[in-house]
């Protein structure tokens, strides 16, 4: 199935002020294009062993400027990549909408780009595999508003396509600039992973669950099943529910700056 872009791919989300507010072959390592080969398309992609890095700029009517997107190396599972971005609001865009979410992109996104045996998805949320996460960026002085993030997809069977929409969506937020804010009420605060997060819920037509780093960083080293279950501990979703998608990239709000992934991987189970 060719990939689709989304009518409704992604969300509006708030701005708050202060601190309120992803099969390679084992071990070959494959040289790819650099920066000097950007795609700067609306919704190029480039394909990565299992992943796939998305020049989504899945909110262009409310935008004014230009994405792109590179890719710099690939080695087994793990990748790097990144995105530069000079976005505005359209005569229609305002401060608090998402203009776009350059990614890279293992599993589902609206439909199946790579084969979907080679993802290792989907997953059922009950069957607690590990889902290990390493992710290494830095993001360019004054980028504007923006957040670095994983977005997780979520339906209610194992055979979701291109025309299936999801039943959830968990956002991990790593670091945030200039005032970015999750979708939603804040519901709690849970630690994991080493650090202090706050949960956000809201609903777009299905559910989406932000956990929000409370302090920044550009290292992280994650298993995604810890987030799913504290939301399930919380009776705030099924363990019958299955993970389709997972990605890691920028959600850009507005501003001039830049993401790059120094290694990327996820290993499922």
């Amino acid at each position: 199935m060719p990939h689709r872009r989304p009518r409704f791919s992604k969300k509006a989300k708030t701005l708050v002020s202060g601190t309120v507010a992803l099969a390679a072959a084992v071990g070959v390592t494959v040289a790819q294009a650099d920066e000097s080969s950007k795609k700067c398309t609306d919704f190029d992609t480039i394909t990565l062993g299992k992943y796939y890095v998305n020049n989504n700029v899945w909110n262009r009517e409310k935008a004014t400027g230009t994405q792109c997107v590179w890719d710099d190396s690939r080695s087994g599972s793990t990748i790097s990549w990144g995105t530069d971005y000079s976005l505005a609001n359209s005569g229609t865009g305002k401060d608090y909408d998402v203009k776009s979410y350059a990614s890279s992109v293992l599993g589902w996104h609206w439909g199946w780009k790579v084969d979907k045996s080679a993802t290792g998805l989907p997953i059922r949320v009950g069957d607690r595999k590990p889902v290990k996460t390493s992710w290494e960026f830095t993001v360019s002085a004054n980028p504007g508003v923006m957040n670095v993030a994983y977005d997780l997809w979520l339906h209610d069977k194992n055979t979701a396509d291109w025309q299936d929409q999801p039943t959830d969506e968990v956002m991990i937020w790593l670091n945030r600039q200039g005032g970015a804010g999750p979708l939603g009420s804040k519901y709690g605060s849970v630690s994991l992973g080493g650090a202090m997060w706050d949960i956000y819920q809201g609903d777009i037509g299905w559910k989406v669950y932000s956990f929000v780093r409370r302090t920044n960083t550009t290292k992280a080293t994650l298993n995604l099943d810890d987030f799913t279950q504290a939301l399930v501990r919380r009776k705030l979703l099924g363990n019958d529910k299955y993970v389709s998608g997972i990605e890691s990239g920028t959600e850009v709000f507005k501003g001039t700056g830049r993401l790059d992934t120094k290694a990327y991987s996820v290993s499922i189970g």
